[in-house]
């Protein structure tokens, strides 16, 4: 078994995590990492391949601009491949959806370059779902889901913290997130969860949510590392903490996560400032990843940190609270047994805990706990009864809580014992990786890739392309297209000449005979859902079957025909594989409203909208970028030497990505105004093929 998995964000290496660097280096990471060296342990697992994004950039290591990383511990196995995304520097994801699209040709490229395609692709968050969507779409690969933390949760949280819709937008780009997770949700063969919290509160506020295709596997934890204090094991990391200390004999209160407005840090303090109980009995050791200057770090993190620094001043709680700089991730086992030779407490304050591998963590260490009760903790700690669940803003049922088990030396042994038997019995990593590739086995067997009607990708004897619109973009410069099909005969052995069209073949046929357009060698038709080749139109009949997955043509007109604004095209417009509307923008619903509508009754399909009347509803797996990805592919002609003109909303999937694009002068603005400031996609003064030939010589694009 080849296993694929994809985790874009935050700062990836194999060794010396730098968790809590960031809002995006953090559990994510760690869980991807732990669940292949487990995976890796099993004989039928032949390779397992994580990719992340290729970073250079001088503010953070060297390692992150490695393109390939073995995994120290299974090196013939496991390895971490960098495909270049975007620019060089280090990016937080919110500013990455620009770059996936570049990202997922570099990698469906570097694929093809592989002895083999993979068996299953496991996307993490957004923003991998959004990768495997596309990926699964044009190899027919199937996909598996991890959310992690979901972005309509994010938003309902956000709402309740004071935020604007439009404040949200700007700070998460939440839309595309959610986007992105909708569509993952209605390909995904199976998402994992690690919560039934998970699955009942966030995943069902999607529209594709459906419990048949969902999971539930808690995270493991590695019992070899986290483990009881043992013996007189001297912990160096108490050295560390000491100078903080006026009594350091006292119990220790351990918080450990990311600064993080969510992770509740501020209340804690709060609750430990106004509590002269609770600093009698304990003193608190704030973690809170790693600094050297409070000054340098990113603006949440920085007012994270410097409102703790102010609370422990306005409480004077000086001697009594703990927060060194540093850590080392070898460090944290330590820390946690440390604080348990200490009887001291583990407390998860959070707002919200997606899962809480912390806790588990803690929990293995002979640790009691004190977490929220909203997400995974409640799950965590019915299993293991080593703890108490509270109210995260109830600042006195949190100083309850802890002095409950820090008072009672029953309670807590009680605590103590029972999370060390109940990690064993149910969060081991190796029954998490056994229960995982048991699922992966059904998936993988149900699955029909298009590796098997490509075994060998075929030589194309031009090395370039160029693929255009027809109706506005190649059409409505009669003087021009003249001058570009000229050139097209002048290059005819040089360049492969393609049309991309929602028109059905027949009537594109009509038009260009009209035009006295020559018959392309790759004819796109019916928004991507027909592929032809050559003068023969010898048609792509594996590409039929392909986009037929989950495809429902009746239920989409039933769906839609009562909306508003919507009129059904002429039957010749019509085909099994598009459903195509005249759109009165007066009168209907936004794209988006229908996207949505249709994403209710859990329809699986892309939708475009083009010239800003002419709505069109086909497979998920098809569009003109999907069919033209895969019909270069075949043809062996590189994406970096395939220049693509559009110039409305149906043709920006073609225009994304290593593609060299250009938006004609007679451009739709409203429909693809977010193009602008994008890598490799030029906006031409010159409208339609005059505007074409303005990017042939501004790409300099035959030499």
């Amino acid at each position: 078994m080849y296993l694929l998995f994809i985790s874009v964000h935050g700062l990836v290496r194999g060794q010396d995590l730098e968790l809590g660097r960031d809002a995006d280096t953090g559990g994510q990471i760690k869980y991807v990492l732990e669940l292949i060296r487990s995976l890796c342990r099993f004989d039928e697992v032949e390779r397992v391949d994580l990719v992340t994004r290729l970073v250079r950039d001088a503010s953070v290591y060297h390692d992150y601009g490695r393109a390939i990383e073995p995994i120290t511990e299974f090196p013939d196995k496991a390895r971490i491949v960098r495909i270049e995304g975007g620019p060089n520097e280090y990016l937080p994801k919110e500013q990455l959806w620009d770059h996936l699209d570049i990202l997922c040709d570099n990698l469906i490229e570097w694929l093809y370059g592989q002895p083999r395609m993979p068996d299953v692709i496991h996307g993490h968050y957004a923003d991998g779902g959004y990768i495997s969507t596309r990926i699964a779409s044009q190899l027919g690969i199937p996909f598996i889901l991890t959310g992690h933390s979901l972005g309509r949760d994010k938003r309902k949280q956000l709402l309740a913290q004071g935020m604007s819709h439009q404040e949200i937008e700007e700070a998460y780009n939440i839309d595309r997130r959610i986007n992105a997770e909708e569509m993952s949700l209605a390909n995904a063969s199976l998402v994992i969860a690690s919560t039934h919290h998970e699955v009942k509160e966030q995943y069902s506020l999607y529209n594709y949510y459906d419990p048949s295709r969902m999971v539930v596997i808690p995270p493991g934890t590695d019992l070899d590392v986290f483990h009881p204090p043992r013996g007189k094991e001297k912990i160096a990391f108490a050295e560390k903490i000491k100078h903080f200390l006026t009594d350091d004999s006292k119990p220790l209160i351990l918080a450990l996560s990311r600064p993080d407005e969510r992770k509740n840090i501020l209340t804690l303090i709060e609750a430990f400032g106004k509590s002269q109980q609770l600093q009698s009995r304990a003193n608190l050791l704030i973690i809170a990843g790693n600094r050297d200057d409070i000054r340098e770090m990113d603006s949440s993190s920085k007012s994270v940190l410097v409102n703790i620094l102010m609370l422990i001043d306005t409480y004077n709680l000086y001697g009594k609270v703990a927060v060194p700089k540093q850590h080392g991730a070898n460090e944290v086992p330590k820390i946690y047994r440390m604080v348990a030779r200490s009887r001291g407490v583990f407390i998860n304050p959070a707002l919200t805990e997606p899962f809480g591998l912390t806790l588990l963590e803690a929990a293995a260490s002979g640790l009691p706990v004190v977490a929220t009760e909203n997400g995974g903790p409640v799950d965590i700690v019915a299993n293991c009864k080593n703890g108490i669940l509270i109210n995260p803003l109830d600042k006195a049922a949190m100083v309850r809580a802890l002095l409950k088990l820090l008072r009672s030396d029953e309670a807590w042994e009680r605590a103590a014992e029972n999370g060390i038997r109940g990690v064993h019995a149910h969060y081991s990593w190796h029954e998490h990786a056994r229960v995982y590739l048991d699922k992966v086995n059904k998936i993988k067997a149900k699955a029909k890739s298009i590796e098997v009607a490509l075994p060998v990708r075929v030589r194309y004897y031009r090395n370039r392309a160029i693929f255009s619109s027809l109706d506005d973009d190649l059409i409505g410069n009669s003087e021009a297209l003249a001058s570009f099909v000229g050139m097209l005969r002048k290059y005819r052995k040089d360049v492969a000449f393609g049309i991309a069209t929602a028109r059905r073949i027949d009537s594109a046929l009509a038009i260009m005979r009209k035009h006295n357009i020559p018959m392309p060698d790759i004819l796109i038709s019916s928004m991507g859902t027909r592929i032809h080749y050559g003068a023969e139109l010898a048609e792509d009949d594996y590409w039929a079957e392909h986009i037929n997955h989950m495809w429902n043509d009746q239920l989409v007109r039933r769906t839609l025909s009562d909306v508003p604004g919507l009129v059904l095209q002429q039957l010749h417009e019509q085909t099994s594989f598009k459903v195509s509307y005249h759109y009165s923008p007066e009168k209907a619903p936004s794209l988006q409203e229908i996207v949505e509508l249709l994403q209710r009754r859990e329809i699986t399909a892309n939708s475009f909208l083009s010239m800003g009347q002419l709505l069109d509803i086909i497979p998920s797996r098809a569009s003109k970028g999907l069919a033209l990805r895969y019909a270069t592919q075949r043809l062996g002609i590189p994406l970096e030497n395939t220049l693509v003109a559009g110039g409305s909303g149906g043709d920006e999937d073609m225009i994304r990505g290593n593609t060299l694009a250009v938006v004609i002068g007679n451009r739709r603005h409203e429909e693809l105004s977010q193009l602008v400031d994008l890598e490799r996609v030029y906006f031409a003064d010159n409208e339609h093929a005059a505007g074409i030939l303005e990017a042939i010589e501004h790409y300099n694009f035959f030499a």
